[in-house]
């Protein structure tokens, strides 16, 4: 099978008491002596050494009929990075193909050219020396001085790149934001380059290919997080950036939307950065993708409330019915707005409790929006004594008009301000009139200031407010008047006394009878 080619290959031809060049030569398609074809069995050893192809033997075809699906033909390609090294079936045996065997000269002549190798044959034979995991004496010093230098120019690195970034950034006048955001930026960024200094270095010590793998394997990965943690921090500046741009408008949704945007762009992130690690395992990200996505859609199914109050949240913020800090009333809550979630809403009520509403459901009912009335309603009944001159009456509610026309948070095209009605024991003043206030603590001053003015007003003039009283009228009494109103007037002299009001009425409001 492919499995047991690719091992004898490589098992017999390893530093250790098992070594046997010319039993790992079976495995080559090649008519020759034996000598050269163990010389070329080395050789592509050292080729797949060079270019750290690791090969997983678990991960090998153990299937001796083994078709490849893309030729439908029995080959078999152990790198796919490497499409130029591949075996094929040959009889009842799988070896490596002759194409292979033909380009191991030249494969192995770019080795030989290699600063890397020449670096491995400068060492003197005391370096060879194997010590453990077939690790020589001179690659174990090398690994040691390669993690001190690490340290070393990681701590430079730090220091290049804070002063370089924090320099452009305070010239623009920005010196908070490059202490903030930009120094701790810094640190990521020089191990971002650490690693890949390593990774250019580490192949030139010829490590036996198993520990170079997970060695760069490791390297890699750390690369990864050092990538993400770079991101990672630069979603804080992003988000100082939209914070201080929601603090210039007026609406304060968007106030709430800032630290949601701030979280899910972390979330985003550390999900992008375990997949990239992951990758760098060889799993195979789009397979993993499309089993989320089969999975995601039982998840949905399961979770249809959930991904309702997401949408909810979504149009809430599209179309921004409300706001942070307006009074809204519903069927089923009234209060103020406190916060704006993915998932729900909290709304503090005028008891002071706190009510969570799903966005899902906030989205289907009728808001009504106290807060953004442009203006708000006063509705008033003055109740003055029965005993006011009519005169009194109608230079109060001239006072009445002039206070309104003055006032600057007053409605000044539309208000009514009449003697309204009759009352059981006062005579009634309608006061309707509408104030320009953005929020319910500016009108309930408003609405202080204006009361003042109509108590001042009326203390002014001399009026009295009635309080509920009752009058009990006693008829007759011995010594006394009868109270009873004496009406001496006869019927000829009451039609005269109805025509005299009526010419004064028709004086008064010409072209209105």
């Amino acid at each position: 099978s492919p499995r047991h080619t690719v091992w004898t290959h490589l098992s017999y031809l390893q530093n250790n008491e098992y070594r046997n060049e010319s039993i790992a030569a079976k495995t080559l398609s090649f008519v020759g002596s034996e000598s050269q074809k163990a010389k070329l069995s080395v050789y592509l050893k050292e080729v797949l050494d060079f270019n750290d192809l690791f090969i997983i033997q678990d991960h090998l075809p153990d299937n001796p009929s083994y078709i490849d699906t893309i030729t439908n033909k029995a080959i078999f390609t152990p790198f796919e990075k490497f499409p130029a090294i591949y075996l094929i079936k040959e009889g009842n045996k799988w070896l490596y193909s002759p194409e292979t065997v033909n380009q191991i000269i030249a494969l192995h002549q770019d080795i030989e050219s290699s600063w890397q190798t020449k670096l491995m044959r400068s060492i003197p034979d005391i370096g060879h020396k194997i010590l453990i995991f077939g690790v020589e004496l001179w690659q174990l010093f090398g690994l040691l001085v390669l993690i001190l230098l690490s340290i070393v120019f990681k701590k430079i690195f730090t220091w290049i790149v804070s002063r370089f970034i924090s320099h452009y950034v305070v010239r623009f006048g920005k010196e908070e934001i490059a202490q903030q955001f930009i120094v701790p930026v810094a640190k990521p960024i020089s191990l971002i380059l650490i690693a890949l200094c390593v990774i250019n270095i580490l192949p030139a010590f010829n490590i036996p290919i198993q520990i170079n793998h997970y060695l760069l394997l490791g390297t890699k990965v750390f690369a990864s997080i050092a990538v993400v943690m770079v991101f990672y921090k630069l979603v804080d500046l992003v988000n100082y950036f939209l914070a201080r741009f929601a603090e210039k408008t007026e609406s304060t949704l968007d106030d709430q939307l800032v630290p949601l945007v701030n979280k899910s762009l972390k979330i985003f992130i550390a999900i992008a950065g375990s997949l990239i690690v992951l990758q760098n395992f060889n799993v195979n990200v789009t397979a993993l993708l499309a089993g989320l996505s089969i999975g995601g859609l039982a998840f949905a199914l399961a979770a249809q409330d959930t991904i309702k109050n997401l949408f909810g949240s979504i149009m809430i913020f599209i179309d921004r019915p409300f706001q942070i800090g307006d009074w809204v009333v519903s069927t089923d809550f009234e209060g103020v707005i406190e916060e704006v979630g993915f998932r729900s809403t909290r709304v503090r009520t005028f008891a002071n409790s706190l009510v969570s509403i799903p966005n899902g459901k906030l989205a289907d009912q009728t808001i009504d929006n106290m807060g953004r009335r442009v203006f708000r309603r006063y509705n008033a009944s003055l109740g003055l004594t029965y005993d006011t001159p009519v005169e009194l009456i109608e230079t109060y509610v001239k006072g009445l008009k002039e206070i309104v026309k003055l006032h600057p948070h007053t409605r000044k095209d539309y208000y009514e301000i009449h003697f309204h009605s009759y009352g059981d024991f006062s005579l009634n003043i309608l006061v309707y009139i509408f104030f320009e206030a953005p929020d319910w603590s500016e009108e309930l001053v408003a609405r202080h200031e204006f009361n003042l003015e109509t108590k001042k007003l009326a203390e002014a003039l001399g009026i009295n407010f009635a309080f509920p009283t009752q009058t009990i009228q006693i008829e007759q009494f011995p010594g006394q008047e009868s109270l009873s109103p004496d009406y001496k007037l006869k019927p000829q002299d009451q039609e005269e006394e109805l025509k005299k009001y009526l010419a004064g009425f028709k004086e008064k409001y010409p072209g209105k009878s």
